[in-house]
């Protein structure tokens, strides 16, 4: 089995206090890389408050050690910074990535991963939730590439956290879909552009993953989408990260340009 390590790499994953992108950035921390743990600063604090407890979690984890003169530990250092920034905002998001080159000194492999969900059908959506889906899924993920590929360095990685939404198409989710299928058509173009540089991007496409955000759908179309999936069960955030640090490491330096379906056989 291959194990895939990250010395001396920094990683940036967007939307990564919760969920998928919690589940990706503590796998880049086991794997030895110097992880942006990325938030949305809410107005009622919960996104901060998620990120510093994942940064504790894993200070403890995979932190190094401090000692004192006499050997005793002090304390440690985590592999986590902290850095938060609206993706819907194109100044916050170059902001953002000035403060990953003046405090880790560049960006080896982004994650974009932050997304929301607004779900309703075409009658009874609001030019609001659509227009809110595609801010943040889609510009968002644009932002996040234009600028982040400023301070990337050569031979990065972009991986790309689409939906299987992307490839199908689900009741209720206009907005969502047509999200996720514009990133998957930007991932393929940036493939192109970019490989003068060495930098591969890729799209991941999850199917139905055991988040949070799967409490909002409703049950009857989580009975559904089960009897759908062949291996008969849910993903985990475990899958998804194990996906994206394949498409992150030195092996797959020839895959770029595609998208991995993460579904349990579902596509």
């Amino acid at each position: 089995m291959i194990t895939y390590r990250f010395p001396n790499k920094v990683v940036l994953v967007t939307g990564s206090s919760r969920g998928i992108g919690a589940g990706v950035l503590a796998a880049f921390a086991k794997a030895g890389a110097t992880c942006v743990l990325h938030y949305w600063d809410d107005p009622a604090g919960e996104n901060r408050r998620d990120a510093e407890r994942l940064d504790e979690q894993l200070r403890e984890l995979y932190g190094t050690q401090v000692t004192d003169t006499g050997g005793r530990e002090i304390g440690r250092t985590s592999p986590v910074h902290l850095m938060a920034a609206d993706v819907r905002d194109a100044a916050q998001v170059e902001a953002l990535m000035k403060q990953v080159k003046e405090t880790c000194g560049g960006l080896d492999v982004l994650v974009n991963n932050a997304g929301i969900i607004r779900d309703r059908t075409l009658k009874k959506m609001t030019l609001d939730e659509w227009h809110a889906v595609i801010q943040t899924n889609l510009d968002g993920v644009f932002h996040c590439c234009k600028y982040g590929t400023e301070v990337m360095r050569d031979g990065g990685r972009i991986v790309n956290i689409a939906s299987v939404a992307g490839l199908m198409g689900f009741h209720g989710q206009t907005n969502y879909a047509a999200a996720k299928a514009g990133v998957i058509g930007m991932t393929r173009v940036l493939a192109k552009e970019l490989a003068r540089r060495q930098i591969t991007a890729n799209a991941i496409a999850p199917g139905m993953i055991q988040t949070a955000m799967m409490g909002e759908v409703k049950p009857e179309m989580l009975a559904e989408y089960i009897k759908a999936i062949p291996a008969g069960r849910f993903g985990t955030t475990d899958d998804i990260a194990n996906a994206v640090l394949f498409l992150a490491s030195e092996e797959t330096n020839y895959v770029t340009g595609q998208v991995l379906p993460v579904t349990g056989g579902w596509v």
